[in-house]
Parts: structure tokens; C-alpha cells; sequence
């Protein structure tokens, strides 16, 4: 009986470590299994996200304009007997430009001046004779009076013989003229347009509401397509003291150097104004951030672990951040980030909380502060 009943045991106990023993073995299958159909690891792009100074930056469209600038006409008709210029010249303040023929208006000053002569002759001899009294007052104030007559009549006729000369009202460069000797021009015909090319001035607008971050002397910078790789540095020296009621924008005037006489009046510009202090952000290029509904957030690479071969595993785990301002491509970060972490910038699509990354920057997005295009 003992006997037989030791032997159920000794059969019950190999049975249920039988069982046993298999549901152990087909767990263990099942992680080898599960561990085989892993995921493989997603290779991206990463950064780290560093300190950047930031400056404030208002922008604007512009219009070049020269400090002075006049189209030359005359304020007489006349027929152009000398030029003593030729086009695209520089030229000081009062050089002679155009000599209109005054022939007939030099002969007739010369006229007037033999008559004023005259007059004064006339005065002097008649103001001895006063004294002696042979002539009568009324006779020496109308002589003083033909005196003073003729002589305005000479300054008369030397201011229209002056009119004749047409000089550069102030230095400058000439444009293109078309005038030739020979040509009869009327008052007001333009000869030759003059500008002042250095300063130059550049007028921009800008809303309202920025008024407050503008003032005189403030720091600009000019660019133009012109020379795309340039930028012309100068200062704001005038900003209207009327709002256009219309647009709700103010006129803003800034003067730049031109020693070169590089840009011409009439070119566009853009206008980049430095507006308040310079502040620190953590920086990232703006692929780095996912825009959701719910929150903006961002993947940040971290060891996870070892894999086979005693290789570090990487991992990301996913964080919302609050961003600030744009500049190019980059963007900035207020929370969510430390100095020094290491942020993915492309092949989010793909990730989720805890994969494995593989960071492979061959291929990486721009991260520059004022980017410019490539022509490749």
C-alpha cells in the first residue's frame, strides 16, 4: 500500500514538473521571439541645444534716396552755346555746367553800365553846383534818383546775363544728359539730373506700435540684391512726428555711408533695425520642434542601456517645450531643455517614447541665424 501510494506521488510530481517545465520554456521562447522582432533602430539627426545671443530685430522695406538731389534746368530760354560736362561726371558745388549764348545780353548790360556812368557824372556835378547853391534840391534828388535807377538797372541785367551760366547748385554726380550745343531749351527744361550720392539716405515705414523701440542714432543695416553679400551699416537720423492716419505707419529715415557710391537713389533696401538689449536663448534649429494642438514638444536622445556587444543603446524620450521668437531657422526654446541636451532635429515621424535612435548628421537641417540662398 505504502508503496503503491509512493509511486502516485513520485508519477504526480513528474507530471506537474513537466508541466511546469514547459510553460517555462515556451516563456522563454516567447522573449527570444519578442526580443528577435524588436524594432530596429531609427537613424536621425540630432543637436545639441546650446546658448545663443539673441538680437531684437525690426524689419523694413526701403527706399534709397540721395541726400540732395535735383534735376538741373535753367529759369531762361536760350540757345546752349558751351557744355562743361560730360555725363555721369562728378562735380564740385558752383563748377559751370551749360553756357547759354548772352551775346546780346552782355551788350546791353554794357549799355546800362555806360549809362549809370552817365548818372553819376551828372550827380556829382550837380551836387558841387548845390553847394553854391546854382541848382535847386528838387533837381539833386532827381539826380540822386537817376542814379539809383540806372544803377538797378545794371544789377538787373548782370543777374539775367548770371541766369545765362547754369552751375551745380551743390557737389554731386551727373546722370545723363541729352542736351547738345545748338539746342534751343526753354525755362524749366531739365539739362541733367545731379545727385549726393555719400550719405545716402534709405525711408522706411514701420507700425505704430514699434515706436516705442525705435530713437535717433539707433544702429541699421541695409541690404539690397544689389550686392547680396553686403550689408551697409548706418544710423536712424529722422523719424516723422506724424503717424500716417491711413496705413497707422511712421516714416523713418536712416542715413548710410556711400563712399563708393555703391547704391543710387530709387534702389530698394531691406531694413534690419536693432530694437532693445540683447537677451541669451537655448537655440535650435526650427525642425527640431513638432507643432501640435496640444503642445509643441521634442525628442531628446539619451542612453539606454547596452545592446549586444556591450554597445550603448540610444533612446529618446519625448518632451513639451515652450518656444519663443523665429530668426531663420532657428528657434527659441524658454522651458522644456538644458544646456547640452542632445535634441533630434529630423526623423521624428518614425519615433516614439523609448525607441532606439541611431544619430547620423551626414544629412542635417541648416541651423543658421540669417541663412542665404545657395546657388548650386
Amino acid at each position: 500500500m505504502i508503496k503503491r501510494m509512493v509511486i502516485m506521488l513520485v508519477a504526480m510530481g513528474l507530471l506537474f514538473g513537466g508541466i511546469f517545465g514547459y510553460h517555462a520554456l515556451k516563456s522563454r521562447m516567447m522573449k527570444k521571439s519578442m526580443a528577435s522582432m524588436q524594432a530596429p533602430p531609427v537613424t536621425v539627426s540630432a543637436t545639441k541645444a546650446e546658448y545663443a545671443t539673441w538680437q531684437k530685430q525690426l524689419r523694413a522695406v526701403g527706399t534709397l534716396r540721395a541726400v540732395r538731389g535735383v534735376d538741373v534746368t535753367t529759369e531762361i530760354a536760350g540757345l546752349v552755346r558751351t557744355l562743361h560736362f560730360a555725363s555721369g561726371d562728378g562735380v564740385k558745388e558752383g563748377e559751370v555746367l551749360v553756357q547759354l549764348n548772352a551775346d546780346s545780353d552782355i551788350a546791353q548790360l554794357r549799355s546800362l553800365e555806360a549809362s549809370a556812368e552817365l548818372a553819376l557824372t551828372v550827380y556829382e556835378r550837380d551836387k558841387k553846383q548845390f553847394a553854391v547853391q546854382a541848382v535847386s534840391q528838387a533837381t539833386l534828388d532827381a539826380d540822386a534818383a537817376d542814379l539809383k535807377s540806372k544803377r538797378a538797372q545794371v544789377a538787373q541785367q548782370a543777374a539775367l546775363v548770371e541766369k545765362k551760366t547754369i552751375r551745380a547748385p551743390f557737389a554731386g554726380r551727373l546722370g545723363i544728359s541729352t542736351v547738345n550745343p545748338g539746342q534751343y531749351i526753354n525755362a524749366g527744361d531739365k539739362i541733367v539730373t545731379l545727385q549726393a550720392l555719400d550719405p545716402i539716405y534709405v525711408d522706411f515705414y514701420l507700425p505704430q506700435q514699434e515706436l516705442s523701440r525705435i530713437a535717433l542714432r539707433q544702429k541699421a543695416a541695409a541690404s539690397t540684391d544689389t550686392y547680396p553679400e553686403r550689408t551697409f551699416a548706418g544710423k536712424i537720423t529722422s523719424i516723422n512726428p506724424k503717424v500716417d492716419p491711413d496705413t497707422r505707419n511712421v516714416q523713418v529715415e536712416a542715413t548710410f555711408g556711400n563712399p563708393k557710391h555703391e547704391l543710387f537713389p530709387g534702389m530698394f533696401a531691406s531694413i534690419e533695425v536693432e530694437a532693445g538689449a540683447a537677451k541669451r536663448y537655448l537655440t535650435l534649429p526650427q525642425t527640431a520642434v513638432t507643432f501640435n494642438p496640444y503642445g509643441e514638444t521634442v525628442f531628446i536622445v539619451e542612453e539606454g542601456g547596452t545592446g549586444p556587444g556591450g554597445k550603448p543603446v540610444l533612446k529618446v524620450r519625448q518632451a513639451f517645450v515652450t518656444v519663443g521668437g523665429t530668426r531663420g531657422d532657428q528657434v527659441a526654446i524658454l522651458k522644456g531643455i538644458r544646456e547640452g541636451d542632445t535634441v533630434v532635429t529630423s526623423g521624428q515621424l518614425k519615433l516614439k517614447n523609448g525607441s532606439a535612435v541611431i544619430i547620423n548628421n551626414q544629412v542635417a537641417p541648416t541651423n543658421e541665424a540669417a541663412p542665404r540662398p545657395v546657388d548650386e
